[in-house]
């Protein structure tokens, strides 16, 4: 427990079952602080979720509570959805866009005037303004209003929005830094130039008392030997596809009964020929998550912007090995230093990698032990907890 001031934790909108990984990390913190007795509120707009219209408030503005947690929602302002688009699009197709284009896209994306206002007014209230992720309006403008008090859980990766002057000229200046990993930190010394901002690489907690059973998974879904398993959303910024021919190729070059199982939201195109190896479970409940990953010869997560990775962790938990793409660094990173995986860059590493599992089972499950090893040893909760409280305490000015 830390004799403080209360702590705002502040993100464009929340639910109790809302998707999302940042929206997925601040539920977790912040119900792990508030049971290590930090006293917590969020602070959101009236928008339902990433995906809902951004000019609809949705919520009620004012203050509920939702599993035990104070949540003031605000109004948002009307935008001007073409203006932001035209310059979103450019900076999705990795194309220069001007000063006035910066302004346009931070001032026409989601915003909340009122959400300003009040972290101005009731500074005095809050030890520290906690902000995630970093590239909406809610956080820039946000962290504007309580310099002094700001702290980012960024959520950093290698992508067009991170190179932005305007997030240079602020999150450069902000009181702290949280990141998930240190290939994440590195990326905001390189970029955002974060020497005079306080910094620490907690990364996520998991829950490590999971159990799991292979073989109900098999029974349940009549799925019989060696599959790769993909866990997650089924979109297009995930690297699915690449997963998808990648594991078609592998079918028309060898002789082997290998299937690929999906878990998860979202639609994907399966090539005919290969459609009768792919099992699309769509959504799951969790315990027949944890037994896939149990069952599995090893996870895939092919996505190469990522920066934390649960599915990683909870595989590693259920002592199966991992495999991921290269140019990730944070996957990478967590592969290395682990030994609990292995990482590709294109078809024939990937090729080389299932051989290796297929071949090597007693490796394999060597492999997958020693990721379960790193994250009892890195991100049980009671870990995580403690150097963010020591983190709040150190770089709070009036604790």
């Amino acid at each position: 427990m830390i004799g403080m001031k209360k702590i705002a934790f502040v993100i464009p909108w929340h639910g109790l079952n809302i998707p999302g990984g940042a929206e997925m990390a601040l539920r977790d913190v912040t119900k792990h602080l508030s049971l290590h007795g930090v006293d917590i509120e969020i602070l959101s707009t009236c928008v339902r979720e990433f995906t809902a219209d951004w000019n609809k408030n949705y919520h009620k503005p004012g203050v509920t509570v939702e599993d035990g947690i104070p949540v003031r929602r605000f109004k948002v302002r009307k935008r001007n959805v073409s203006a932001f688009d035209q310059v979103n699009i450019k900076l999705m197709q990795n194309k220069p866009i001007t000063d006035e284009e910066e302004q346009i896209f931070i001032r026409e994306m989601i915003n909340s005037p009122d959400l300003y206002k009040y972290i101005a007014e009731h500074q005095d209230e809050y030890a520290l303004f906690v902000f995630i992720p970093y590239m909406f309006g809610i956080t820039y403008y946000g962290c504007k209003a309580c310099m002094d008090k700001a702290v980012l859980i960024p959520c950093f990766h290698e992508e067009a929005y991170i190179h932005l002057k305007i997030f240079k000229e602020i999150f450069s200046k902000v009181r702290g830094m949280i990141f998930n990993a240190e290939p994440e930190k590195r990326l905001a010394e390189s970029v955002i130039g974060i020497e005079n901002v306080c910094s620490i690489v907690p990364g996520l907690g998991m829950d490590t008392d999971l159990s799991f059973d292979a073989q109900r998974f098999r029974e349940k879904y009549q799925i019989q030997g060696p599959f790769i398993l993909y866990a997650g959303r089924k979109d297009v910024g995930k690297n699915i596809y690449a997963l998808i021919r990648y594991f078609r190729e592998f079918k028309m070059r060898n002789e082997v009964d290998l299937k690929l199982v999906l878990i998860g939201g979202g639609k994907v195109n399966i090539p005919e020929d290969i459609s009768s190896d792919v099992y699309d479970l769509g959504f799951v409940d969790m315990q027949d998550k944890y037994d896939a990953y149990g069952a599995a010869t090893v996870l895939c997560q092919p996505s190469k912007h990522e920066s934390f990775s649960y599915v990683i962790m909870e595989s590693w938990l259920c002592e199966r090995p991992v495999m991921v793409h290269e140019e990730c660094d944070v996957t990478k990173d967590f592969v290395v230093r682990s030994n609990g995986g292995l990482y590709f860059k294109n078809y024939f590493e990937f090729e080389e990698n299932i051989k290796f599992y297929l071949k090597n089972p007693q490796k394999a499950s060597v492999m997958g032990c020693q990721g379960k090893k790193f994250v009892l040893e890195n991100f049980k909760w009671d870990i995580v907890m403690k150097k963010y409280i020591d983190f709040f305490n150190e770089i709070t000015i009036d604790a």
